[in-house]
């Protein structure tokens, strides 16, 4: 932004130096065996010192520029009013200066006022020493180079001043574009995390279990081949069953893992076909009921499966249920129920344990549930069984 303000002001005191520079010239030329060239060098000089002084007076006091300019005003009137000059009309030139600098410090209201004041301060004394024609004339040629000046050192501002703020946009907007990779960053690696805590607790849950009774059955074989080798083939059967489960078990959290998407045929298709490959205790049903054949999207049917998995992950560990229903409602209200007629338990408490840490079952639903706007219902007791209900807003898309 800096940058931007010098470069203009680099343009402001280029042209100032060279209407200055040309004016000084001139009277150089024309009175330099005249008697009046000190006259006009001292009044150079002091209009000179006013334009310099005013540059470093007003960083300080922006007010001085009022003063400022009704003082260079009186000095160029002199130049064209008291001395008799033997040319005079050049010096109307300076206005073009004063023109510039208030065209870049005051409103465009005041600029109008200041442009009609210069044509009027010129016209007079032009008119008065010369033709009335050849005054009308020079005095609308100063007036438009006055008009000109005054208006090009304005663009020139307002264009320096609108390339600064797209500057400053730029940079804002890339800090947000930085800021956003360092959300997006920290908000993948809380999925990590949260993915991480999940399997860490369902392989402590499920996983680490079976294999810990595995190692105690196994030690039981061994114990029982050198006292009672006739029991060891129940042993050996329950170290089968325990294994089966474990990689049952293990089946299924890498399904979890994978990032499979639902397949073509829908969530109804991807439901039986879980249901049909889950390997399920003998003693537990679970039937699917599907209404409706309305269509979801993708990230919809992608996170109600991975509910209906979850739910049902949860039967099969704690429930300790026969008969479990998996509903899905494809129409208007669009809803998803998983039903067990287990155990139940004491939501309140699950819900303050999964506050600190546990019941990652449930976090995970409520997350899923958020991701794609749907409304999850949790609804149990002690003994009565539970059921979880998911369902889309009236009206969400």
């Amino acid at each position: 932004m800096k940058r931007s303000i010098d470069s203009s002001q680099w343009v402001f005191h280029l042209t100032v130096a060279f209407l200055f520079g040309t004016v000084l010239l001139r009277s150089l030329l024309l009175y330099q065996d005249s008697p009046l060239l000190g006259q006009v060098l001292g009044l150079l000089v002091a209009w000179l010192v006013l334009f310099i002084g005013e540059m470093a007076i007003s960083r300080r006091w922006p007010r001085v520029f009022p003063i400022y300019l009704i003082l260079q005003t009186i000095l160029v009137s002199v130049f064209l009013w008291k001395i008799d000059f033997l040319e005079y009309d050049y010096f109307a030139t300076l206005f073009a200066i004063l023109s510039m600098q208030v065209m870049q410090r005051l409103t465009l209201r005041l600029g109008a006022v200041w442009f009609g004041s210069c044509a009027l301060l010129m016209a007079l004394p032009m008119v008065t020493r010369d033709s009335l024609f050849e005054g009308i004339a020079l005095t609308l040629v100063y007036t438009a180079v006055n008009v000109f000046l005054g208006f090009y050192a304005l663009a020139t501002q307002r264009a320096q001043a609108a390339r600064a703020r797209t500057q400053t946009l730029a940079q804002e907007v890339e800090e947000t574009n930085r800021q956003l990779q360092a959300y997006s960053t920290q908000l993948e690696q809380l999925v990590v995390a949260r993915e991480r805590h999940h399997l860490a607790c369902e392989l402590h849950d499920s996983v680490t279990q079976t294999i810990f009774s595995m190692t105690l059955t196994t030690q039981s074989a061994l114990l029982l081949l050198e006292r009672d080798s006739g029991q060891v083939g129940a042993q050996l059967d329950r170290l089968n069953d325990l294994a089966q489960s474990a990689l049952s078990e293990m089946h299924e959290l890498i399904s979890e893992l994978r990032p499979e998407k639902v397949p073509p045929g829908g969530l109804a298709a991807a439901l039986r076909r879980h249901l049909t490959e889950r390997r399920l205790p003998e003693s537990l049903a679970v039937s699917l009921e599907i209404e409706g054949g309305e269509s979801l999207g993708q990230a919809e049917e992608q996170g109600l499966f991975r509910i209906a998995q979850e739910a049902l992950n949860n039967i099969v560990k704690h429930a300790q249920a026969s008969q479990a229903y998996l509903r899905l409602h494809l129409a208007e209200p669009f809803w998803m129920e998983i039903e067990d007629r287990g155990r139940g338990f004491d939501l309140q408490r699950a819900q303050d344990s999964a506050r600190v840490g546990g019941q990652v079952g449930l976090v995970s639903m409520d997350e899923r549930a958020a991701e794609i706007g749907w409304n999850l219902q949790v609804i149990t007791s002690p003994g009565a069984g539970t059921c979880i209900r998911v369902e889309k807003p009236s009206g969400g898309k």
